[in-house]
């Protein structure tokens, strides 16, 4: 019989210990998991404040690769215009 108080005993602090350990493991998961909201919604600005640089670079560049290409165009009708002239 005392065997049997013994192993109750054994078995109860045991149990005692697993649901410490559990309990601190669940706080700690809710920790890791605002914290995981935290860095996504951080993310998620990020993300969309280089979203709104990119649209207003792509909105000021597109008129400059326009003008870039008609000045090249005209450069070389210039050119082509200079050759024949001479010639």
């Amino acid at each position: 019989m005392d065997w049997a108080f013994i192993l109750v005993i054994i078995l109860s602090i045991f149990l005692a210990l697993f649901l410490i350990l559990g309990i601190v493991l669940v706080v700690l998961l809710i920790r890791v998991t605002l914290q995981i909201k935290e860095v996504t919604k951080s993310a998620q600005n990020t993300a969309s404040a280089i979203e709104s640089m990119v649209a207003g670079a792509s909105r000021f560049s597109s008129p400059m690769l326009v003008g870039k290409m008609l000045f090249k165009q005209a450069q070389k009708f210039k050119k082509r215009k200079g050759d024949k002239d001479e010639g």
